[in-house]
């Protein structure tokens, strides 16, 4: 891990001039605002609008002349006309979207004369280029330096430092780690732009304006500038030096700012029920008299901008939804211009669908499973799917989980892709870079728990999911999967190894193309994962379900333990442990022994030596399950909440679940206590109505939906 963490480290570039004899700048060793030489003090440059987007403002160049946000490169190459050989670009920009095949200048120098491009930034959909002229005695030609996509066009802001240093190419997005480039072709020493001009937002003419909007854009000669960027609270807007017009954040406006700036005013107030939150209704507001708030659609979501505060007041049974058996994990799940719905992993063979009709849910499809286990929902384009985690071999024995794809036109669910599976207990779904991936927790194999859990890859030509890497698993349970700034994670709840429940769970982060192991935890047959992030703090909260040892006497307290928050320590590099939470629970199947969410047969119990405890040494219950089973992270206006999923206490199935409340400095702490049965599964969701909270039970075929009541 180490060696790992040894790229988080950016390494200062070489001395201005190293090696070099006489070496002398030809500007200022200082950041250099290439934003203000372009834009005056009071803004008021022809063309330039000021736009102000997730509170902070930026410049949109679109609707300029390329000439008005040019100068010529003699202002700042004042004592001689080369270029730094080693320097630094520093680039805050949003970028909504950008067309395929579409490119865009950030940034060019250009020769007058000769209209050769000097030196430039490029944008793509895929990737970020750097293009420079390179002269030798055989001629000159133009070099680039690409790299991949660090996924800026998605509407937020990013800060990009590119650092040029003797060869070397570093490309750090929003103070993550960086992407080095060992180029074959090194950037010039003598680079002249001698009668040469700046050009902001284009390569002088109006092919390939860049279209989004553009906040900071500085050089800085002679070094790196992400020591000096970063660490930065706030990292997609680390600041390095933008013009007096852009450096004042969302906040009470100052004079008649309103007026002195032309900001985008298309505004409309929606009033009545929730409407949708697209694109069209970007930067659109909604008025919800009920709830007498107001709300503004950012990236698809409704934010809120003016409400009375929420609390938590109490929490009251809303809805007993029957079901067809009991039932081991419930997804929730919006589908456009359709409706709520939920998806119930039944332990029998149908699993079912509801959907939200008159503010509770009804029966809507059914779906033929084998015990299954999960559903995970999720999209790819316009595409809906949902898959399913089959726990038991089909009528043929042969063990397969299933991927249902959503038919507009039947309004169903239809069968799309069948994977081997091996006691399927979750599947995770996710995306990195635009790929999109499915990762399955391979429970065991037969009596082996010790085995290869799969991340399938999505194919865009076949149009199906492919094995794309394995990871060795110890009775898999659970997928988490979770981003940090650039940068990708896969965690894996382990729950046993054939002899113990102490096992270690294993955080995996995506590097040159695959999961490679990052951090390991000690566990206690984990059943799940939940991350979450309160402010800037991320944390990482792990559900231990059972203390189980074939050399141990079974102990009705072993389902009493702890469960554990870990927090992200930035300097640290690690998530250390947070906070200690007192868990408990179990359940049962006959003729196994079960061991925190896993069975194991009772002739390998007899194997191992051991006889198979009575029913007062150890509960069991249908489906396996047991422990601490899940967390569920939500919010209720400016509080913060988990809830987990307790199930068995040694003695009965009629054990409260805890609903914990954020208090700072003192953690999680617990506020309501909501009387369960075997309860396995918990989801948060909301309507235009309220919040609510739905819980499955493992035990009986009944689940409940709660609604929290807020003051």
């Amino acid at each position: 891990m180490s060696a790992l963490l040894s790229l988080c480290f950016v390494l200062p570039l070489a001395a201005p001039g190293h090696g070099t004899q006489g070496w002398e700048p030809c500007t200022d060793l200082r950041p250099l605002d290439i934003l203000a030489e372009v834009v005056p003090s009071d803004g008021a440059t022809s063309g330039i609008r000021i736009v102000q987007v997730h509170g902070a403002r930026g410049l949109q160049l679109s609707v300029a002349a390329p000439r008005t946000m040019s100068f010529p490169a003699s202002r700042i190459f004042s004592q001689c006309d080369l270029f730094p050989e080693e320097f630094s670009i520093v680039v805050t920009l949003r970028v909504p979207n950008l067309p395929p095949k579409r490119n865009e200048y950030l940034l060019t120098v250009v020769a007058e004369e000769s209209d050769l491009l000097l030196l430039g930034l490029r944008l793509s959909p895929a990737q970020l280029h750097f293009l420079f002229l390179r002269e030798d005695t055989a001629g000159a030609w133009q070099t680039r330096v690409s790299f991949r996509s660090p996924a800026l066009v998605d509407g937020r802001w990013h800060t990009l430092v590119l650092a040029v240093s003797a060869g070397v190419f570093s490309l750090t997005t929003d103070c993550g780690l960086p992407v080095d480039i060992m180029a074959d072709v090194p950037f010039p020493a003598t680079l002249s732009v001698k009668g040469a001009r700046f050009f902001v937002g284009s390569r002088r003419r109006a092919k390939g304006l860049f279209m989004g909007l553009v906040r900071q854009l500085v050089l800085l000669p002679g070094s790196d500038a992400t020591p000096r960027l970063c660490p930065s609270r706030n990292a997609p807007l680390a600041v390095l030096s933008i013009p007096r017009v852009l450096q004042a954040l969302t906040g009470k406006p100052e004079d008649n700012e309103v007026l002195k700036y032309p900001y985008e005013t298309n505004i409309r107030v929606t009033l009545g029920p929730q409407p949708p939150c697209t694109e069209v209704e970007d930067a659109q507001f909604w008025f919800d008299a009920s709830r007498k708030g107001l709300y503004l659609c950012v990236g698809n979501e409704w934010v809120s901008v003016l409400a009375a505060k929420e609390r938590l007041d109490y929490v009251e049974e809303h809805q007993n939804l029957s079901t067809n058996s009991e039932t081991l994990g419930i997804e929730v799940f919006r589908i456009p211009q359709v409706g709520l719905f939920v998806a119930t992993a039944n332990r029998k063979a149908t699993s079912a669908v509801y959907k939200w009709t008159e503010e509770k849910f009804v029966s809507y499809q059914n779906i033929p499973t084998h015990q299954a286990q999960a559903w995970r929902h999720f999209t790819i384009g316009k595409k809906i799917f949902l898959a399913v985690a089959n726990f038991e071999p089909d009528e043929k024995g042969q063990e397969f989980s299933v991927i249902y794809k959503w038919s507009h036109r039947k309004l169903k669910f239809t069968p799309y892709q069948s994977i081997a599976t091996h006691s399927a207990r979750d599947w995770e779904a996710f995306e990195v870079d635009g790929e999109h991936f499915l990762a399955v927790a391979n429970h065991r194999e037969g009596d082996n728990h010790n085995i290869d859990s799969v991340i399938y890859k999505w194919n865009p030509a076949t149009r199906l999911f492919e094995a794309n890497q394995t990871i060795a698993t110890s009775g898999a349970y659970d997928w988490e999967f979770f981003s940090v700034g650039p940068y990708s994670f896969l965690v894996v709840a382990n729950t046993f190894n054939g002899t113990s429940t102490k096992v270690h769970s294993h955080l995996y982060i995506r590097l040159l193309g695959s999961f490679q192991l990052f951090q390991s935890f000690p566990t206690f047959g984990a059943a799940d994962w939940e991350v979450f992030q309160i402010g800037e703090r991320i944390f990482l909260a792990v559900a231990n379900s059972h203390s189980y040892d074939v050399e141990m006497q079974v102990q009705n307290d072993s389902y009493v333990i702890n469960s554990v928050i870990y927090e992200l320590n930035v300097t640290a590099q690690a998530f250390v442990k947070f906070q200690d939470i007192l868990t408990c629970s179990a359940e049962e199947r006959a003729g196994l022994l079960c061991a925190a969410q896993l069975c194991v047969p009772t002739d390998v119990q007899r194997r191992l030596g051991k006889g198979v405890p009575s029913p007062s040494a150890v509960t069991l219950g249908p489906g396996g399950l047991q422990g601490a089973l899940d967390w569920e992270f939500f919010s209720v206006g400016e509080d913060y909440f988990l809830v987990v999923a307790n199930s068995f206490d040694g003695r009965t199935f009629s054990v409260n679940s805890i609903i914990y409340r954020w208090q700072g400095y003192e953690g999680f702490v617990a506020v309501h206590s909501l009387p369960t049965v075997g309860c396995r599964d918990w989801e948060a969701f909301s309507t235009t109505a309220g919040a609510y909270l739905i819980y499955s039970s493992a035990k009986e075929p009944l689940s409940r939906v709660l609604r929290l009541r807020t003051r």
